[in-house]
């Protein structure tokens, strides 16, 4: 099946003075990936550079030269931003910077912008799912090009909504533009909010997935191991391999006929070499990928540095 699957793979990377997108792309191939997920920012805040400072054609030739589809790129919304608060103050800001973020991510030539639905906050499921579709239909009635928004499943933490597909169907059905709506998957989340991933029991969520919202919406996946047991409810990603998933589920996932052509985004943590270096292991995670086997990566780096 490898040799017929388009496997599109890539991480998290950084965008930052001075090269900015040129710089994420040099990044994603430092790690072999055909894809890669930014930020436009910092995620903890609003606060953005005109995107005039990105070297988008550079960044865009460089793409070329390396085979790499900007269609299968991403963008993350800050996850700060909440459309569903019970604070109007809250909401209106989600909603404007939203607008702006979907502005943004269609001037870097990227089609897909995931978003946090978002946290209650008190509120009962109804309202916030309301105020998540309303904040959504005027975005996409304000700003008019191709970017889809894709809400992320969530792991439950808190009042977390998004936390499974009856709850993401309720934001769905109530979106005017159904070509401007899209589901991100998040592996590490689908667990922690009570998804068992398992081969069978992920091929019949796909099916469930498929008779509820239509697997159609799935536009990009995050790949995480979680370093918490089923349903916990935290939100704590791990490393390929070392968490309560297991590689071999993940890979199932990965190479899954039904979500071939996707692109498959790894938000692992980077790994402690010790108390004052850290470093990024996602090269060696897409090796792992693209050979289905696994190592410890952990050990080895330990036993160089």
């Amino acid at each position: 099946m490898s040799k017929e699957y388009n496997l599109i793979i890539g991480s998290h990377v950084s965008l930052k003075a001075k090269d900015f997108f040129l710089g994420s792309v040099k990044e994603a191939i430092s790690y072999n990936a055909n894809t890669f997920m930014v930020y436009t920012g910092a995620p903890q805040n609003t606060k953005r550079q005109p995107v005039e400072q990105f070297k988008i054609d550079e960044a865009f030739e460089l793409l070329k030269a390396n085979n790499i589809d900007p269609k299968n790129l991403v963008v993350h919304a800050p996850y700060i931003i909440n459309p569903c608060s019970a604070k109007n103050e809250t909401r209106k800001l989600a909603a404007d910077f939203l607008i702006k973020e979907i502005e943004r991510t269609a001037a870097m030539g990227i089609k897909y912008i995931v978003l946090h639905p978002g946290s209650a906050l008190g509120q009962d499921l109804e309202t916030a799912t309301k105020q998540v579709a309303y904040a959504l239909n005027n975005a996409f009635k304000l700003v008019d090009n191709d970017v889809v928004v894709c809400l992320e499943t969530m792991s439950g933490k808190g009042s977390e909504i998004g936390i499974n597909t009856a709850q993401l169907k309720m934001i769905i059905d109530q979106i005017e533009n159904k070509d401007r709506i899209g589901v991100c998957l998040d592996t590490c989340h689908l667990h922690e909010g009570g998804i068992d991933l398992t081969p069978a029991s992920f091929d019949q969520y796909l099916e469930d997935f498929d008779q509820q919202i239509g697997l159609e919406y799935i536009k990009v996946l995050h790949i995480n191991d979680s370093k918490n047991p089923i349903s916990s409810h935290k939100d704590r990603h791990e490393n390929l391999g070392y968490g309560y998933i297991g590689f071999d589920a993940l890979i199932h996932i990965l190479y899954h006929p039904k979500l071939n052509h996707l692109p498959k985004i790894l938000e692992t943590p980077w790994f402690d070499i010790d108390d004052k270096n850290s470093v990024p292991i996602y090269k060696y995670e897409i090796e792992m990928i693209k050979n289905k086997q696994w190592f410890d990566i952990k050990k080895q780096l330990t036993n160089n540095k």
